[in-house]
This record gives structure tokens, C-alpha cells and sequence, in this order.
């Protein structure tokens, strides 16, 4: 069960209303970085948490949830530029020059699939869930993989993606009141990162949980090639020499090593096409 406050979480205000900037606004919203993805991801990797006890569960419950809040900021955010935004096509083409060259070459349907019209005829100057070139969030982007760990991580890529857009909407205006929000939201950001790299570290840390799932008995690998990094350069030059290429692994469990990569299978030769299939007859006799 979930309550509301009409009450934003921050204060948004806007100064001078600016409907590009709206746009932008938009792949904070319903981009593949925006919160809509952060939100549902941190929702559906709480419905599915197993775990003796609730606390991981709880803690991701309280932070999606916080995540509404910060879709209702940005859809406020939203509607508040685009409160002087032209109602009529031929005052958004005179305002717009894009618009206008497609006004220009006469083709209504591009128009009517331009942002501003969208906003306009789709949902009456205000946000909808969608990314900054119109698209709808489709989910495919929500990861929730019933593990705890591989869960964390890709949160913190999340948040990281995230802070990167908004650092540069932020950079993008220079609207006191958007100034302001973005310093809140950027701040909740870093929060995020933090705290999900705190639970690896509840949870033991990378040597505790790595390599994902840990459930898993590494002695089943092929010992081999578990801690090799394969270079793959044709001219057999040598590789980027990095951490990942000597000492000890990040887990703790294994040497990194350089193997230089090379084919060790088989070529795959398959054989005639069935009859039924719909090769050509050359295919299917051999």
C-alpha cells in the first residue's frame, strides 16, 4: 500500500518558462537514464526479494517509492515550461525553426509528431511517460534478477547513467528554479550510488559476492580461463596493460593472466537443409 501528498518532495519553480527545455526534461522522465526506469526497477527487485529476513526488500521499497516523488518533480517541472508554449501550429513553426521547415514542406503528419504538438494534442501541455524524442518507456530496460548482488549493480549503473543526465540538464539551464531542483535530485543521486554499493558491502563485499551468483561452486568452471584477460589483437601486439591483466583478482579467489585468444573449437559445418525447410534445392541434396 502506498499514501500521497499532494505536497511536492522539493520545491520546483520555474522562472522563465521555456518549452525546448521541457522537451529535455523529458528523458529525465521516461528516458532509458530517467526515473521512471530507476523507480519500476527498484520496485519490481523488492516484490521479488527472497532473503531470510526483509531488510533489503524494505530498503528498496522505501527508495522506489521515493522515486514517485521525483517523477512528480520532473512532470511538474515539465508542465511549468510549457505554460507559455504556443496552442497554435503556426505560432509553434514561427517559434520552432525545425517546425517551420516541416511546416514549410507541408507534411502534417511530421508536425503533428513533433514534441511541442504532442504535448499539445496528446496530453494538453503537460508530461507524459516518454522519452525527450517522444517515445514511451517500454520497461525493457528494468533489471530485477532475484539476485541481491547483480541487482546492486546494475543499481549503481542506473543511479551513475542517472547523475550523468541530470548534471547535464542541469548545465543546460540556467534557470534559478531548475538549478535548485537539480541540485536536489543530483544530491539524491550520490546518495543512491552509496547506497547500493553499502549493501555489497553488508553483504561481505566483492569477495563475498563475487563472481555473481556466488551459489554457484567455482570448482565446476573450467579453471582455466575463469581469471584470463584474452587479447584479441590480430597482429599479436600485446594488450592494455591494466589491473585486469596480473595479481590477484578482485575476488580474491584467482591470478589475472593474459591469454592471447585463439580459435581452440571446431568449424561449424552443418548439414543439408531439411526438405520441408524452404532452401533452395542445392541446399537440401548437398
Amino acid at each position: 500500500m502506498y499514501y500521497h501528498d499532494k505536497r511536492l518532495q522539493y520545491p520546483v519553480k520555474v522562472e522563465s518558462p521555456d518549452p525546448v527545455y521541457a522537451r529535455m526534461l523529458q528523458q529525465a522522465i521516461g528516458g532509458v537514464e530517467g526515473e521512471i526506469r530507476v523507480c519500476m526497477q527498484y520496485f519490481f527487485q523488492a516484490w521479488g526479494n527472497r532473503a531470510p529476513n526483509t531488510k533489503y526488500r524494505d530498503m528498496l521499497l522505501n527508495t522506489a517509492t521515493e522515486e514517485i516523488g521525483h517523477i512528480e518533480m520532473l512532470a511538474t517541472a515539465v508542465a511549468m515550461n510549457l505554460e507559455n508554449a504556443p496552442t497554435k501550429v503556426q505560432e509553434a513553426g514561427a517559434a520552432d525553426a525545425i517546425v517551420g521547415a516541416v511546416m514549410g514542406g507541408e507534411n502534417p503528419r511530421h508536425i503533428a509528431e513533433g514534441m511541442l504538438h504532442k504535448q499539445l494534442l496528446s496530453t494538453g501541455m503537460a508530461a507524459f511517460p516518454g522519452n525527450s524524442d517522444g517515445v514511451p518507456f517500454d520497461m525493457s530496460h528494468i533489471y530485477a534478477s532475484g539476485n541481491i548482488a547483480a541487482d546492486m549493480y546494475c543499481n549503481v549503473a542506473a543511479e551513475a547513467t542517472g547523475r550523468t543526465l541530470a548534471v547535464r540538464l542541469s548545465l543546460a539551464t540556467n534557470d534559478p528554479g531548475m538549478k535548485d531542483m537539480w541540485s536536489f535530485l543530483i544530491a539524491r543521486d550520490t546518495m543512491h550510488q552509496n547506497q547500493w554499493l553499502a549493501v555489497i558491502e553488508d553483504l561481505g563485499g566483492a569477495e563475498a559476492t563475487l563472481p555473481i551468483p556466488n551459489s554457484f561452486p567455482q570448482a565446476e568452471e573450467n579453471q582455466q580461463f575463469n581469471y584470463n584477460f584474452f587479447a584479441t589483437s590480430a597482429d599479436g601486439s600485446a594488450p592494455p596493460d591494466g589491473r585486469w591483466t596480473h595479481g590477484r583478482s578482485i575476488d580474491g579467489k584467482g591470478e589475472f593472466s593474459v591469454f592471447l585468444n585463439q580459435p581452440m573449437g571446431q568449424e561449424p559445418v552443418l548439414g543439408p537443409a531439411r526438405p520441408d525447410s524452404g532452401a533452395e534445392s542445392q541446399q537440401i541434396k548437398g
